[in-house]
């Protein structure tokens, strides 16, 4: 239960930090003495400490942008606009380095709710047929492949395929007369197998014993 209040006061610190330069975190009775005496919890927390604690993680959002630039085959020159969208892109060291990125301020004016149902209505509105000029396509937001000897992954649907999507590719078995292979499905960009996100594997078995 403590530890559930302090998630909450965080939050809610993090979100007035958007707006102030400090704030005061003030959470009482949230535990007790060895003999059994209430304890308060007040903390003050700047913008520039919340900053440091954050800085590897906004840091490392910098190069799913670059990324998304790298596939579009455009340069940050080319994006006329920026347009931020909810979540920690309120917060004003996520702007500064989207507007690093790109050279220009970033809007964060549009509400997120009103996005979210504005593109699932657009969506709805193309399967039903009800929307002809406009064309959404889902794809893949990581390379899809499996793991081969090694423990390197071998990419079998690239990342940023349109979905759904269907390939094909032929392995061979790595000893001779191996009875059996785990296919392991992994999701990730990643050389090797360890270091991507684990989809799921199965064993295929009574391979007709031969060379590998």
């Amino acid at each position: 239960m403590a530890l559930q209040r302090l998630k909450e006061e965080a939050e809610k610190a993090k979100k007035q930090l958007s707006q102030t330069d400090s704030v005061d975190i003030t959470i009482p009775f949230i535990a007790q003495t060895e003999d059994g005496q209430p304890k308060n919890l007040e903390e003050k927390l700047t913008r520039t400490q919340f900053e440091k604690m954050i800085d590897s993680l906004v840091t490392r959002t910098k190069q799913p942008v670059l990324n998304a630039l790298k596939d579009a085959k455009l340069s940050a020159g080319d994006i006329d606009e920026v347009i931020l969208v909810g979540g920690s892109t309120r917060v004003p060291m996520v702007k500064k380095i989207v507007a690093d990125v790109f050279g220009k301020e970033p809007k964060a004016t549009v509400n997120p709710d009103e996005a979210v149902a504005l593109g699932a209505a657009i969506q709805g509105g193309i399967i039903q047929g009800d929307v002809q000029d406009i064309l959404l396509l889902d794809v893949t937001p990581l390379s899809l492949g499996v793991e081969v000897e090694g423990k390197l992954v071998d990419v079998v649907i690239p990342r940023n395929t349109t979905i759904p999507a269907k390939k094909n590719k032929i392995y061979t078995t790595a000893v001779d007369n191996q009875p059996a292979v785990t296919i392991h499905v992994l999701q990730g960009e990643r050389p090797m197998a360890a270091d991507n996100k684990s989809l799921g594997q199965f064993n295929l078995d009574d391979i007709p014993q031969m060379r590998r």
